[in-house]
């Protein structure tokens, strides 16, 4: 049984150099309101799809965490243990007892990598522009290129104007053909802060010679400063390996060596894979277009830029190795170094790890094998287009929701829809639809036990079958409603309503994510030698 402890032993082990992972069984939207600085989202309602990659060895310790409630921990526990993790514990009285302790609670989404972000800036005197100032430089002609630090399906939403899209991690290994020319400034941003810096520094960082600043509190300081952002941009960095490549790999590596960056082997990979006692992420930093041309099999895709951006997406166990992957090196030192002085793990790059025995098939799902066969029958997708009296529940992400739902449907959350049940009152059959039929099909028991007497059917190929039968979804998007939407965390533009206060709040919360990491104490921040 998972041991309960109290919140003076969860702040001794945060510091006591073992391996640590805390998770936070809350959907995300909820974790986003209030929760400890190293705890990982991992909602009860996606732990198949979260748990195995977040804890890569089963003998790590573990504290589930929740927001008092009573209950989700110990779910998550429970299934944490039916899984063979070995090591688990459940904070008593969740972040309500953390805070009565006296002890720091944070607000946001990868805090730790955004605390760092600003630490960065501080620490490093990143220089920066207002948009004011980039404004004016735009119009007096300055040689410039401005780069956004952003993957493109974000640079596509809000772009500055005349930007170019460079995702945080190619910025180093692609300068030299972005910016030839050392007298032009090279202006960095991101949608808020973080990335901006990031971006920024790490040029610094590596030595480029060029004058370097960030766009202060990036496109939405652009919007609130009142200039429009472009909407539907495609400009991106040339691809392919750069000419300049032997200059980049020369900055990355001194770079890498003064953060303690080791190198190693298939020989040595091959080590570590075997030591049983450590757990061990290998993380694929190219640009995912990359990765899926092919990659090492057992390797996750964690794009160098967002990898440091939102390092708890991927890597839950503090204290653990990191192995990162690329081609040339150049984009692993880079990230290695910073995640070094982030959160102090073990961080190694492959060398020459990408030659023979590559695969282009993606990870496979973590859950698909334990979906079953549903307990109700199947249905097509015209079948159901055709059923009338069925009521479907359609468990996608809320904001995917209201881009694109099947006509009619509830939405809902898999382990939450005890909240439907007036809506299904009365109900005669019920139909799951999700992204992906497994996912449906795992919440036909709880759906079960919600409305007793109906039929619980699944539509079968998922969404994707909806669509293909030619079928047409319906939008609406204040459907769920902001404060519904307890599995999303809300950017200020995904908000319906106050979305300038939501922007202006938004930069900042990260602006005083310095002083809270002073009160909470348990940021070390370069201090990885």
């Amino acid at each position: 049984m998972p041991r309960p402890i109290d919140p003076a032993t969860l702040k001794a082990w945060i510091n006591d150099a073992r391996e640590l992972a805390i998770l936070d069984a809350r959907e995300d939207g909820e974790f986003g309101q209030s929760h400890l600085f190293w705890a990982v989202p991992c909602a009860l309602s996606k732990a198949e799809l979260r748990a195995r990659h977040l804890l890569p060895r089963r003998g790590a310790r573990i504290v589930c965490v929740d927001g008092g409630e009573g209950g989700l921990a110990a779910r998550l526990a429970d299934f944490l243990e039916g899984i063979g993790c070995t090591e688990v514990s459940v904070l008593q009285g969740g972040t309500p007892a953390w805070a009565a302790a006296g002890y720091v609670l944070f607000s946001g989404m990868n805090v730790p990598s955004k605390a760092f972000g600003e630490w960065v800036e501080h620490h490093y005197e990143t220089p920066s522009v207002d948009p004011g100032e980039l404004r004016a430089m735009m119009d007096a002609g300055t040689d410039m290129v401005i780069l956004d630090s952003r993957p493109l399906d974000e640079f596509r939403r809000m772009s500055i104007p005349g930007a170019i899209d460079v995702p945080g991690g190619e910025l180093v290994y692609r300068i030299g053909e972005l910016a030839p020319n050392q007298a032009t400034t090279i202006v960095v941003n991101c949608a808020g802060r973080t990335r901006s810096i990031m971006g920024a520094e790490s040029l610094r960082s590596a030595g480029i010679p060029n004058r370097v600043v960030a766009l202060r509190n990036g496109t939405m300081g652009w919007e609130l400063a009142g200039f429009a952002c472009d909407r539907g941009k495609t400009s991106s960095f040339p691809t392919g390996t750069p000419g300049s490549l032997p200059t980049a790999l020369t900055r990355a590596s001194a770079f890498a060596e003064k953060w303690g960056v080791q190198r190693l082997d298939a020989a040595g990979l091959r080590a570590l894979q075997a030591d049983a006692g450590r757990s061990l992420y290998l993380l694929d930093v190219r640009d995912p277009v990359e990765y899926a041309a092919g990659h090492l099999p057992g390797s996750r895709s964690a794009p160098g830029g967002q990898l440091v951006q939102s390092t708890d997406n991927w890597v839950a166990v503090r204290n653990a190795r990191i192995v990162l992957v690329d081609d040339t090196g150049v984009r692993a030192r880079m990230t290695g170094g910073w995640l070094r002085q982030l959160g102090g793990w073990e961080v190694y790059v492959l060398e020459g790890g990408l030659g023979a025995g590559l695969t282009t098939a993606p990870p496979p799902p973590d859950w698909a094998s334990l979906a079953g066969e549903a307990a109700g029958q199947g249905i097509e997708a015209g079948e159901l287009a055709a059923a009338k009296a069925a009521r479907v529940i359609q468990l996608s992400r809320s904001l995917d929701f209201r881009e694109a739902h099947i006509p009619g449907a509830l939405w809902g959350v898999r382990t939450r829809l005890a909240s439907l049940a007036g809506a299904l009152a009365g109900a005669g059959e019920v139909v799951l639809a999700a992204p992906e039929e497994a996912y449906a099909r795992m919440a036909v028991d709880e759906a079960q036990r919600v409305a007793p007497a109906a039929r619980i059917r699944v539509l079968r190929g998922g969404l994707a079958a909806w669509r293909e039968a030619g079928l047409a979804f319906a939008a609406d998007r204040r459907t769920p409603a902001d404060a519904a939407c307890i599995d999303a965390y809300l950017r200020p533009y995904d908000r319906n309503d106050g979305v300038e206060e939501a922007m202006r709040d938004y930069l900042s919360w990260e602006i005083d994510l310095v002083e809270d990491i002073k009160r909470d104490g348990d940021a070390h921040f370069g201090e990885a030698h």
